[in-house]
C-alpha cells in the first residue's frame, strides 16, 4: 500500500489518489536523504574496475536473458498502471476511435503490451526488446496476435528501427524501465534511434527510476559503476535519473520537453512496520513538427 509523503521540500507537489486507493506525489525535486542514508550513500566510493566493467556491457544481452530464464514470466505485474498513469495515450487521438500505432520500446515478456492490447483495441504495437528469450516469450503468450502487435529483438543502442517500423510512423513510443538498463553514455543512441520512427508532433512517454529511490539505497559497497549508476548481483545495471540529466539528453537529440517530473510513493509493509520511499520519474517529450 501506497501512501501520500509530503515532504517540505516539494513545494509544487501534485497528489493524486490510484484506483487502488493508494496516493502519490509529483514535483520538481527529488527527496532529501536522512543522515544515514547520505551516510550510506557517502560509501560507494570506489568504482568496479573498469576490466569488470567492459566484462558487463559486452555481457548485457546474456545477463537479461538469464534474468528472463530464472524469472520465466512471473517477476513483473501486469501493468495496468500504464494506462492509468499515461492518459496522454486517450489525448493522443484527433477523435475516440482513431487508431493508434505505439512502440514499446523494451517490453520485457509483455506485461504492460498485453493488458494495454486488452485495454485499447484500437492500438498496433510494436514491440521490441534486447533479450531474444524475453521476445520469445511474448511470441508464445496465447494473447499475441501478429494483427495487432509486431514483437521484434533489437538492442536499441545500435540496431537500426527503421529495419522494422516505417520512418515517421509512431504515435506514441514507451520508454518504461528500459533507459535505466543501458550504459549512459549509450542512452543518446536510443533517443536518436526512437526518434526516426516517430510522427512529428508525437511523443516518448518515459517512467524510469529517480534519485534516491530505495532501490539504490540498498546498493552494498562495490556495486557503483559511477554517477547515480549500479550493478546488481546478477549482472543487470540501474541508473537513477534526476530531471535535469534526462532533460538534457533528450534536448540535445531534438526533443522538446512537455513534462518532466519526479513521483514519489512510500511503500508501507504494514506487518514489519517498515516505509519504503521510491521515486521515479514520469516524462513526456514531443519530436517538433519541423526540426529547427
Amino acid at each position: 500500500m501506497f501512501h501520500e509523503n509530503t515532504s517540505a521540500h516539494c513545494l509544487t507537489t501534485v497528489t493524486t489518489s490510484t484506483e487502488d486507493g493508494a496516493f502519490q506525489t509529483k514535483g520538481p525535486n527529488t527527496r532529501i536523504l536522512s543522515p544515514e542514508e547520505a551516510e550510506r550513500l557517502a560509501k560507494h566510493q570506489v568504482l568496479v574496475s573498469d576490466f569488470k566493467q567492459l566484462k558487463l556491457e559486452k555481457e548485457a544481452q546474456k545477463n537479461w536473458d538469464l534474468f528472463y530464464k530464472r524469472n520465466s514470466t512471473n517477476f513483473f505485474k501486469d501493468r495496468h498502471w500504464t494506462t492509468r498513469e499515461f492518459e496522454e495515450l486517450k489525448a493522443c487521438r484527433e477523435f475516440a476511435d482513431q487508431k493508434l500505432t505505439i512502440l514499446e520500446a523494451g517490453c520485457g515478456v509483455g506485461n504492460c503490451l498485453f493488458p494495454l492490447l486488452e485495454e485499447d483495441l484500437n492500438i498496433f504495437a510494436y514491440a521490441c526488446d534486447f533479450s531474444p528469450r524475453a521476445v520469445e516469450y511474448v511470441k508464445k503468450n496465447p494473447l499475441y496476435d501478429t494483427e495487432r502487435c509486431k514483437v521484434f529483438q533489437c538492442d536499441l543502442t545500435k540496431d537500426d528501427l527503421l529495419e522494422n517500423i516505417p520512418a515517421d510512423s509512431v504515435d506514441v513510443v514507451t520508454l518504461i524501465f528500459v533507459l535505466s538498463a543501458i550504459h549512459p553514455d549509450k542512452m543518446h543512441l536510443v533517443l536518436k534511434n526512437v526518434y526516426k520512427i516517430l510522427k512529428p508532433g508525437k511523443c516518448v512517454l518515459f517512467r524510469d527510476y529517480g534519485l534516491y529511490d530505495h532501490a539504490m539505497l540498498r546498493f552494498k559497497s562495490g556495486s557503483k559503476l559511477g554517477e547515480n549508476f549500479y550493478v546488481r548481483q546478477d549482472g543487470t545495471r540501474s541508473y537513477f535519473f534526476t530531471t535535469e540529466f534526462l532533460s538534457q539528453l533528450f534536448r540535445a537529440e531534438g526533443y522538446e520537453e512537455v513534462v518532466n517530473e519526479y513521483v514519489h510513493r512510500e511503500t508501507v509493509n504494514r506487518k514489519e512496520d517498515l516505509r519504503v520511499p521510491r521515486v521515479f520519474l514520469q516524462s513526456k517529450f514531443q519530436k517538433p513538427f519541423s526540426k529547427t
